[in-house]
Parts: C-alpha cells; structure tokens; sequence
C-alpha cells in the first residue's frame, strides 16, 4: 500500500467574516470537520461555486507549491489573485517526503508555460527546462497536448501531484490516457488529489470520491455522486431533458 505524503487536512483559526473564503461550503465543512485521506487518488467533487478550486489551491501553497501552478520550483507571479486560505489550512503529512510533486492548475497553465520559454531564454549553462516535459514549448502544442506532455514527461512518480481539473483541456480518450498514467504513478508510490467534474475521471478504480453538498464533504460512490447522475441521465435520454430545459 502507498505512504500517502498527504493524511489529513483541517480549517484551524477564525477566518474574518468579511472575507468570501468564510461563506464557501467547503470551508465552513473542514472548520468542523477534518478531511482524512485514505486512497492514493481522490476527488474532490461539487457544483461550480462550493470551493473545491479554492481549497485545491490553498493546498498546494501550503505544501509549497506556486498558487499558478508548478513545481516547488518556481516562484513567478502574474497576478497575486490567490486566497488567503492556506494561512488557515493544516496540512498533517505522512511519515515519508516525496522526492516529486506538481501542482497542475488549468486555469494558469498557460503562465506556467510561458515562465518555462522566458527562463529557458535566460542562457545559464544548465539543462534547458523544457527539456523535462518533452523538450518542445508548450506554447508550440495545443492545450490539452500540453497538459499531457507535462504529465508523461515531467511526473516522475515517488511524489504528490494535485490537479486542478485537468479535464478541462482533454478530450475522452485523452482523458483515458491520462487515467492509465495516473494509475503507472500510483504504482510507483504517488498520491493525487483532484478537483474535478469529470464521471469519466471520477470512475479511477479504488479512488475515494469527496462530494461536496452543503457544508459537509462525504465520500461518495461514483453512481451516487450528482455529475454521475445528470451525465447518465441526459445519455440515456436526452430529448427528455431537452423537453424539461426548453419547455420551461
């Protein structure tokens, strides 16, 4: 079974009222009750608005991660938009350090490839760093080309990769593919962590799904979760819900 770098994670402290981050459900839920991880791979899951990007991001700054995304390793800020609720976030760890980690944000990936040409431009005698994802810009591939190219070259396993949905750049099969590389890395002792809408990714095998509904955060089966139930819904019968959408 994998050491898991990540084992739980809690809201400590009064967040001041006035800022937005204390109204989000899924704060409101860790400041009452810690989350414990269990699997090598988990979900966060939810409606647009609950707080799972917030709290994936306030994650990886607390484990050192850039708030736009990268390794431990950079350090570059476009614009400082992020919450504050790292400064509130406890992380307790496992017992082991990862040798590896990223944090991949798809909303300012596009930042992260442009630090990685204008640094590369920057001649310092050391190994181009374009040269760890693949050795072509990222600005020269299509988005989710980009995406997969960080995932195959620069994940290394041994490490803690936390994912900002990373279906948002990927087709269905490529999000296939993306599944079978997570699954090479978990055997090769990784952890994930994941926000997502995707039932497609959410079906990972053995993978805990954490739904977010209200102010609590409860693991879920795939069938049970809300994207999984519209999703299939809608597949099964789409005239039915465009009869409800368009009739109302």
């Amino acid at each position: 079974m994998n050491k898991l770098f990540v084992r739980q994670i809690f809201v400590d402290g009064d967040i001041p009222q006035e800022n937005y981050i204390s109204r989000l459900p899924v704060v409101k839920s860790l400041a009452k009750k810690p989350v414990t991880f269990e699997k090598p791979v988990t979900f966060f899951v939810g409606e647009n608005g609950i707080g799972k990007s917030t709290l994936i991001e306030a994650l990886a700054v607390a484990m050192g991660f850039n708030a736009e995304g990268g390794s431990r390793n950079f350090c570059f800020s476009t614009e400082d938009s992020h919450s504050v609720l790292s400064e509130y976030l406890t992380v307790a760890k496992g017992p082991v350090i990862s040798k590896d980690g990223y944090f991949l944000r798809a909303e300012s990936f596009y930042n992260v490839a442009s630090n990685i040409d204008q640094l590369d431009r920057q001649p310092c005698g050391a190994p181009f760093i374009v040269d760890g994802y693949g050795g072509v810009s990222l600005h020269k591939q299509s988005h989710g080309e980009s995406f997969m190219a960080l995932v195959e070259n620069r994940f290394s396993g041994d490490g803690i990769y936390i994912l900002d949905e990373p279906e948002a750049a990927l087709s269905p099969m490529r999000l296939l593919r993306l599944m079978s590389n997570i699954k090479t890395l978990v055997d090769k002792n990784s952890q994930f962590i994941i926000s997502t809408h995707s039932p497609i990714l959410m079906a990972f095998p053995d993978a805990d799904i954490l739904e977010i509904k209200g102010d609590s955060i409860k693991s879920t089966p795939l069938e049970k979760t809300e994207h999984f139930r519209v999703t299939k819904n809608f597949l099964d019968n789409p005239e039915r819900t465009f009869k409800y959408l368009f009739d109302n």
